[in-house]
């Protein structure tokens, strides 16, 4: 464990004097059990476990129970934010091992854990129902502002004096009536049966190629006939 530093001029988003980075977590530690481990340090306000050191925050989303990122199959780090700065120091002054499992908080590991992930893997319908109308509501939800936004920047020159131009301006295609789209898909489904059967079998295919080359072949050869002929008829007529 170490402070989380930076050099002069980058900037990272984690607080400085506030933030300890921990190498070497154990896929089994979990956030709770790591915020748990330094509270005695002092208050813990965030804990955020990432693959490989990173300099800022992943943007925060709503976590979910059944849709969540892969997790890192390995051991990985952890980024602990204290509310004092006080926090840092007395976790970088701890001595001796911190036990993640004790009988009090028991961790599971091993053939129990992938147990437990199996149990929670099998989702329950309600929950799953209510865990997917939260995301498409907040999805719906960031589409519409996105739209809005595009539409008040719509004519609206940039510093360079662009003007973005979308195809909102543009009218709609007129709908097909019910009698084309009939017409459309009676083509379409002659189309397909007409070539389903001429491909029905390979061998089909195959026998109707060489019998094109046979026939490319014969013609060939009654062009050449004709042109012999055509040069044997041709006499001299100086006058």
């Amino acid at each position: 464990m170490r402070e989380h530093r930076v050099r002069e001029g980058t900037k990272s988003s984690w607080p400085q004097k506030r933030t300890l980075f921990v190498l070497n977590v154990p896929p089994y530690c979990t956030e709770e059990c790591l915020s748990r481990l330094l509270a005695p340090c002092g208050p813990v306000q965030s804990v955020e476990f990432h693959g490989k050191p990173e300099l800022t925050d992943s943007p925060k989303e709503p976590k979910s129970k059944f849709f969540h990122p892969k997790p890192v199959p390995g051991f990985q780090v952890a980024y602990v934010v204290f509310r004092k700065p006080g926090g840092v120091a007395a976790a970088m002054a701890l001595r001796g091992p911190l036990l993640v499992s004790t009988e009090s908080h028991p961790v599971q590991s091993g053939v129990h854990k992938w147990i437990r992930d199996y149990t929670d893997s099998v989702p329950d319908p309600e929950a799953l129902r209510v865990d997917v109308d939260t995301f498409m509501e907040t999805y719906d939800k960031k589409i519409a502002e996105e739209e809005a936004k595009a539409k008040e920047e719509e004519g609206v020159p940039d510093g360079e004096g662009w003007v973005k131009v979308t195809r909102r301006g543009r009218r709609p295609a007129l709908p097909r009536t019910e009698a084309a789209s009939l017409r459309v898909l009676e083509r379409e489904k002659r189309k397909r049966a007409r070539k389903e059967l001429l491909n029905f079998y390979a061998w089909q295919h195959r026998q109707t190629k060489m019998e094109h080359l046979a026939q490319l072949r014969k013609k060939f050869e009654e062009d050449k006939q004709r042109i012999e002929l055509m040069r044997a008829q041709r006499k001299f007529r100086p006058y």
